[in-house]
């Protein structure tokens, strides 16, 4: 698609008076983790679940009624999945253009393909948000090193240069700490052949993210705001309530629904934010699905993000977002996993704090590679601290530093 191009794929894809009942099927494309969680839930409500992925025995397959095992470029598969499902949902942003018109033309896609195009591309996902009066950091686009070593002289070091498309986990961006890094950031980055952008360093003092949902009848609601810890830019740690003012978090939810509504969102978004120290929020970037930082509602708030993304897909009533209990959810990566499964067999009274019950997920994927995430856990606490001292005696992520 081009920027600006006004075809049958960027108009609004859903219908607001239609319903989807329980004991329809909703197709997946995408077979990892956080389908498998959406199926689950989705599973408990009587809806059956048809998932397309190339990898055999994804981890949504294996909840799944069925697994089609292609690739997600296959247009014979992807007509496969569109013919069995009555609704399509997708549980990653990098969606195939193609064959997120076919599956359009062919089923029922109410998430459209508009706010894929939007958050697949940073430039256009900043202007969007800027759109919906949501503050971004600064930033510029950039098409030559020229370019790149005159923004870095105006937002001045450290200041973070991104590829527009693709990246995740920290990857597709530089930290440029001095003017002396700009000629090697620019010649690194843009071997991607995308357009690059550069943002103005935000000193933030926390990572704050929300989850908003809305569906086709035009119904919002939020989950309280997360509270992130990132160690080697991967999420490590989610901390609800966040440790901010009462003032800041509702502010926080405000601008997530802000953007859901301005942004036509069909299921859910996350909306990452910085928050300062004197108390500003800035939007940091949008992921049009269930997110790693939402993981903490499965146990800890009345509806899970799963079951509300269900909801929203299927045009049913959103239900109660609120919180149950504090929460404190923690990352597996694969060097977790073996601590983890040697403190899960355990007896409870050797590893319990006081006020903290552990719930564990693990997704079910085959190879525990370092860094590669497995797995979850909910802490569900009656204090961050005691949270901490759980995690510090189960000596499951002491590597993590």
């Amino acid at each position: 698609m081009t920027e600006g191009g006004n075809n049958q794929a960027m108009d609004k894809a859903y219908d607001a008076e239609r319903v989807i009942a329980p004991g329809g099927t909703i197709g997946v494309l995408g077979g990892g983790q956080l389908g498998r969680m959406l199926a689950l839930a989705g599973r408990a409500m009587g809806y059956r679940f048809v998932t397309l992925d190339p990898t055999p025995d994804a981890p949504c397959g294996q909840v799944a009624d069925q697994q089609i095992v292609a690739a997600y470029h296959d247009a014979a598969a992807a007509r496969q999945l569109a013919e069995q499902a009555d609704v399509i949902t997708y549980e990653f942003e990098n969606v195939d253009a193609e064959v997120t018109s076919l599956l359009m033309a062919e089923s029922y896609v109410p998430q459209g393909s508009r706010l894929l195009y939007t958050t697949q591309h940073r430039l256009r996902e900043k202007r969007a948000i800027e759109a919906a009066g949501v503050k971004v950091a600064p930033y510029a686009e950039i098409a030559s090193e020229a370019e790149l070593r005159e923004a870095v002289q105006r937002f001045g070091t450290p200041c973070v240069l991104k590829t527009a498309t693709g990246g995740y986990d920290g990857k597709g961006q530089w930290v440029i700490r001095s003017l002396d890094e700009v000629a090697e950031a620019y010649e690194t980055l843009s071997r991607a052949k995308t357009e690059l952008v550069l943002e103005q360093f935000i000193h933030f003092a926390k990572e704050i993210s929300v989850i908003a949902a809305r569906s086709p009848r035009g119904e919002v609601k939020a989950f309280p705001a997360a509270e992130n810890v990132h160690v080697n830019n991967i999420l490590h740690l989610s901390i609800v309530p966040a440790r901010a003012s009462s003032e800041v978090l509702q502010e926080a939810e405000r601008m997530a629904l802000r953007i859901a509504e301005a942004l036509d969102v069909i299921g859910l978004i996350a909306v990452e934010m910085f928050l300062t120290a004197d108390g500003e929020l800035y939007v940091n970037e949008l992921a049009p699905r269930p997110h790693n930082s939402g993981h903490y509602t499965m146990e800890a708030c009345r509806t899970s993000q799963f079951e509300q993304h269900v909801r929203a897909i299927c045009n049913l009533p959103l239900s109660d977002p609120g919180l149950l209990t504090p929460v404190v959810m923690v990352n597996v990566l694969g060097e977790h996993v073996e601590p983890l499964l040697d403190w899960i067999v355990k007896a409870e009274s050797e590893q319990a704090v006081p006020g903290v019950t552990a719930k564990v997920h693990l997704y079910g994927k085959q190879e525990a590679k370092t860094g590669r995430k497995m797995g979850h856990v909910n802490l569900l606490t009656d204090s961050v601290e005691s949270a901490n001292r759980w995690i510090e005696l189960s000596n499951i992520w002491k590597s993590t530093k």
